[in-house]
């Protein structure tokens, strides 16, 4: 199963955020990883790497949220009558993400791979808002984190 994946580097800071973003290898493997287990094939989407300001006005322009974030999903939304293997957007704030592996305890790969294989979920059309929805979401992410050798993320560290 394979994901197509555009990546951006829009994160430039010469620093220990930018050594720890993934290599593209490091997201095609997560990726493919989460196709297979949700048996999807050849769909596009794309990572964006940023900085705080950048994950925080999308955050507050999309979300009303005046914070930077994680990640942040934008699914595509295709026009009736057309057909394209486009998933959307995620947009992946690498300061954010090395801060929280570094306060949950968890490793920097590790960490990147969860949120990626979350915002794709979002992408798919999963979230997190009720109840019983995060619970299936959870058990995915714990599913296919799994295949990747990677433990339960929501476990305490």
């Amino acid at each position: 199963m394979t994901a197509i994946i555009d990546l951006q580097q829009a994160y430039e800071q010469p620093d220990e955020a930018l050594a720890a973003v993934p290599a593209f290898d490091d997201l095609q493997t997560w990726a493919d990883c989460a196709f297979a287990a949700l048996n999807l094939q050849d769909l596009e989407f794309t990572v964006r790497i940023v900085d705080e300001e950048e994950s925080q006005s999308l955050n507050f322009q999309y979300r009303n949220k005046d914070k930077s974030t994680n990640v942040l999903s934008f699914p595509f939304e295709c026009p009736p009558g057309v057909e394209l293997n486009l998933l959307g957007d995620l947009v992946v704030c690498a300061p954010v993400i090395l801060r929280e592996a570094q306060e949950q305890n968890k490793d920097t790969d590790n960490h990147y791979a969860h949120m990626i294989i979350h915002g794709l979920l979002h992408l798919l059309g999963y979230d997190h808002i009720e109840d019983a929805d995060a619970e299936e979401m959870e058990a995915l992410e714990i599913a296919i984190l799994s295949q990747l050798g990677i433990d339960d993320p929501y476990q305490e560290h």
